[in-house]
């Protein structure tokens, strides 16, 4: 049994929380994995300034549908009235239920502008920026961050200090320094730290590959909840085994048939997706399933991990033209072969995200 977890007024049970994941937690992904048992989903990192612009295709990041919610708007920026303002924005849309701020991206075009992880630099104004969010909305508040920059600024105890003190009504953190984007083991210590310190919920995020590590961080870290980013690509299904673990269920691994129809609905998801981001393209894509099948790549890999033939499907996917001709070389691959229901066990490689 698990404490339901209580961010605002929101109440999540069980504490599961998607991870926002470049790339990844797009509309389609979201809904399959709140389907899983996920209780609450992030968008993709959203630029405040483009918010306030109104740019056509930020503002399509910002596309949800009422069977995800509660969803989280996952902003990023570096000036507190830009990201105040597009905080105001979100709310009046009525269709968000909490604000982060991304306070750990890594990443240097986002980095090297002073949003993301450089916020961290200098906690004082990011202790600013989150007041500025928090006044300008009637919506929780949360930051997602790190541990530090690098080994030699490990300042998470000042920084989750000032979080606290802005105004958040929770932090969202991973266990590594952004230096080390995604390697290495994960530090639940300084998780066990943080959430000693701070009198706000703190939600633990790394070194979760299988459902057994959820309740390792539960009882080694204290943290109030977890956070899931990684270990759910390619495997949704992550979410319902850990909510079996915790209510003390049996668990059924999927199917053959069911991960392909958790492959296609996905597919078909994406593609219903990018055909209204191509409305507004400057150069519109002329073969929107081409497209959706390259994308796809990412997840693909992932959904298939471990049987023979993945490799040579990744190799030869640009000469793929159309969702009915991937879903047969899938089909190859998932019929060629016996199965055992443990594809989703395998170690996952690393990625990039915030």
């Amino acid at each position: 049994m698990t404490i339901p977890l209580t961010i605002g007024n929101l109440t999540l049970e069980p504490p599961l929380i998607l991870a926002p994941m470049a790339g990844y937690t797009r509309l389609p992904f979201r809904t399959l994995c709140r389907r899983m048992g996920c209780s609450m989903v992030f968008t993709e990192m959203v630029t405040a300034e483009g918010i306030v612009r109104g740019s056509r295709k930020t503002m399509y990041y910002l596309e949800s549908v009422p069977e995800e919610r509660p969803i989280a708007a996952h902003i990023y920026g570096s000036n507190p009235d830009s990201l105040a303002g597009a905080a105001r924005i979100i709310e009046s849309m009525g269709r968000f239920d909490l604000i982060d701020i991304n306070c750990g991206c890594p990443v240097r075009k986002i980095a090297g502008k002073g949003s993301g992880v450089a916020l961290m630099r200098d906690p004082e104004r990011l202790k600013t920026i989150v007041q500025a969010v928090h006044n300008a909305v009637s919506l929780p508040v949360t930051v997602k961050t790190r541990l530090g920059i690098s080994r030699k600024l490990f300042n998470i105890s000042e920084v989750s200090q000032a979080i606290e003190e802005g105004g958040a009504s929770a932090i969202f953190l991973h266990a590594r320094f952004a230096s080390d984007y995604h390697a290495g083991p994960a530090d639940w210590e300084t998780l066990r730290c943080i959430k000693m310190e701070r009198s706000i919920p703190v939600i633990g995020n790394g070194g979760i590959m299988r459902a057994l590590d959820a309740s390792r961080m539960l009882k080694s870290a204290g943290v109030d909840g977890i956070m899931i980013g990684q270990a759910a690509i390619g495997n949704p299904w992550i979410f319902e085994e850990i909510s079996a673990l915790w209510s003390g269920n049996a668990y059924d691994a999927p199917s053959k048939e069911g991960i392909r129809e958790v492959i296609i609905e996905h597919l078909n998801g994406l593609y219903d997706l990018m055909r209204g981001e191509n409305s507004f393209r400057k150069y519109p894509c002329q073969n929107i399933e081409q497209a959706v099948c390259r994308q796809f790549q990412a997840h693909l890999s992932y959904y298939l991990r471990g049987m023979p033939g993945v490799n040579d499907l990744k190799r030869n996917l640009l000469t793929i033209d159309s969702i009915k001709e991937l879903i047969a070389a899938i089909d190859k691959i998932l019929y060629a072969q016996p199965f055992d229901g443990r594809l989703h066990m395998a170690p996952f490689p690393s990625y990039d995200y915030a």
